[in-house]
């Protein structure tokens, strides 16, 4: 019985992420562009925390805690560290390399800072939207769900990763999807393996990662 309430909680939460995402997308494609600069700021990060409100509905229903999913209120500012060296390491390898070895336009998101102010606020939303909703889904809910189903680990590695790159799906093409799953993968090993490596550490990591893919 306890299994299958995991499933069921497993599925909704990520049919509910997806059904966020598509809730994101269309916005995105249909509303936000005809807003005021200032109310587009606003609605952005707001709007991207659909995707984890089914999870966290599941989360109240179930009565999970955050420590549950990788959540730990002791050595704070070591968490935030660890994470600043977690999202330069990945920049470092996955964005930076790429660029010096002629490879940028597979590693360019798009982005270009013209101004401070348009980095501080991507850095703000990439960290609080994207960031905190995608590893509180992948790396805390759902990463739970799938450890508490089949018992192990590397299985609910594997499970919230592959998950991760199938969330990817509108935004990128099945190469970008296996990637995104793959460094669902190595978020997993840092909490796994990295001392002091938390939730909040890779919170902090994704979302430096997120606002430095640019050139």
């Amino acid at each position: 019985m306890g299994k299958k309430k995991e499933w069921i909680s497993m599925i909704v939460g990520f049919l509910g992420a997806m059904l966020g995402l598509y809730g994101v997308v269309a916005f995105n494609q249909f509303v936000l562009m005809s807003l005021p600069l200032g109310m587009r700021m606003v609605c952005m990060p707001l709007v991207y925390w659909l995707i984890a409100l089914i999870p966290i509905i599941a989360t109240i229903v179930n009565k999970d805690k955050l420590v549950d999913y990788g959540f730990c209120k002791s050595k704070i500012g070591l968490q935030i560290f660890v994470g600043v060296l977690v999202g330069i390491a990945m920049s470092f390898i996955l964005t930076l390399i790429p660029h010096l070895a002629g490879f940028g336009e597979f590693v360019d998101s798009g982005k270009r800072y013209k101004y401070l102010w348009q980095f501080i606020y991507e850095f703000f939303y990439c960290i609080f939207a994207i960031a905190f909703v995608e590893e509180f889904v992948f790396r805390g809910f759902l990463y739970e769900k799938i450890k508490r189903i089949g018992q192990k680990d590397m299985i609910a590695i594997i499970g919230s990763s592959v998950l991760f790159g199938i969330f990817h799906l509108f935004s990128g093409n099945i190469v970008q999807m296996f990637m995104t799953a793959c460094i669902g993968v190595f978020f997993c090993f840092c909490r796994l393996k990295v001392k002091n490596c938390s939730t909040l550490s890779l919170i902090i990591g994704h979302g430096i990662y997120d606002v430095l893919q640019c050139r």
